[in-house]
């Protein structure tokens, strides 16, 4: 099962971009679906997620900038990142956890896409 993330880009500080994610068969209503997203030399980090239910969590970086949501009828878990800065350039994924409790720990998640690449540059 592999899901698809997209929507990444060139993008200018202080400017906006929003990531899709999505299965063509795999509904994603019943699970925990997060974002992550890795840097050059680091290790890769939670930003954000959203349960079944709704709830939203927050990596704290990215908290009043960063907006996760669903659209269940499009089977698409979106991120909606605003005021965005060069910190936030990384390759995102997205994830699906199968787990009953939300987190930002990427060893919890059980299904992986394949990335899409913000870079935040002037």
């Amino acid at each position: 099962v592999q899901l698809q993330a997209s929507g990444g880009g060139l993008v200018q500080p202080g400017g906006s971009l929003r990531l899709s994610c999505a299965h063509s068969r795999f509904t994603l209503d019943y699970y925990i679906i997060g974002w992550f997203r890795q840097a050059p030399g680091k290790e890769r980090e939670g930003v954000s997620c959203i349960d079944s239910n709704g709830r939203t969590f927050y990596e704290h970086s990215v908290k009043g900038r960063f907006t996760i949501s669903r659209d269940n009828a499009k089977n698409t878990v979106y991120l909606q990142m605003n005021s965005l800065n060069t910190e936030d350039t990384a390759i995102y994924y997205c994830a699906a956890s199968t787990k009953v409790i939300a987190t930002l720990l990427p060893e919890m998640y059980d299904y992986w896409g394949q990335g899409t690449e913000v870079t935040v540059s002037s």
